[in-house]
């Protein structure tokens, strides 16, 4: 995913709301989210090319959700697919604390990246740029290409159409309205990762279209306070976002 959207314990009706689209060049062939034949069974998106996922959740109601850390000059072309962190994470049989004690000493072999993991009694933040887990607070936050809550435009605007949505009236609709919006920022307010400029225009929407890369897919994940799950997948054709398929799954926990 390239912007993950969440409110963690504003809402008194959903402990944790999550909206989020994944970018992905067109080309790179992708699976809809279904339930996987793992052990245990995650439910989740898959890419095709490399085998792993950018969201996932088990039946336990713990999930995960991936970010990449744009920074061109550190990418390394035979690092391991950052998707498969998802994956082995949500099938690990062993403790969180377990788990991350020995993943952390790996996570060099991937390429940067940020992992948003938990459930909505506890959620955490991870990225091999820092090398530490944090435990999130309440509140809204936004996640892109960059570290938990970094002020650039499109996480700016998405938090604060997120608020404004909770004191009002908190529907799958309006939080895919959301993650539809197109608008670009004036070129001074664009982050400078080294891409380019002309990139940093092209990557600066919530929403992003082109002909060759964009926003495939749109997540929108509500857990209840009784412990039910909706999540549901939009996935988009490479033309517009007016056409869509969406996946809807609801779980209880």
């Amino acid at each position: 995913m390239c912007l993950i959207l969440f409110a963690y314990k504003v809402s008194s009706k959903y402990p944790l709301i999550l909206a989020a689209n994944r970018d992905e060049f067109h080309q790179r062939p992708t699976k809809p989210i279904h339930f996987w034949e793992t052990s245990p069974p995650i439910l989740a998106g898959k890419d095709l090319e490399a085998g792993g996922t950018w969201f996932g959740l088990n039946k336990n109601g713990t999930f995960a959700a991936l970010t990449n850390f744009r920074d061109p000059s550190t990418l390394r072309a035979n690092a391991t697919s950052r998707g498969k962190i998802i994956v082995d994470f949500l099938t690990s049989s062993a403790e969180m604390e377990t788990h991350f004690k020995s993943f952390k000493k790996t996570a060099d072999i991937y390429n940067g990246f940020n992992l948003l993991f938990g459930s909505k009694e506890n959620l955490y933040w991870f990225s091999n740029q820092t090398k530490k887990i944090e435990e999130i607070p309440a509140g809204i936050h936004g996640l892109s290409n960059h570290f938990l809550n970094t002020p650039w435009p499109k996480i700016k605007s998405g938090k604060t159409a997120l608020k404004n949505i909770i004191k009002n009236t908190i529907t799958e609709e309006s939080l895919f309205s959301i993650l539809s919006d197109q608008k670009t920022p004036e070129d001074n307010q664009l982050p400078e990762t080294g891409v380019g400029i002309e990139w940093e225009r092209l990557l600066s929407p919530l929403f992003i279209q082109s002909p060759d890369y964009g926003t495939r897919s749109s997540t929108v994940m509500l857990m209840g306070q009784s412990g039910d799950i909706s999540i549901t997948e939009r996935t988009y054709s490479p033309e517009n976002n007016q056409n869509y398929s969406d996946c809807h799954f609801s779980l209880k926990n």
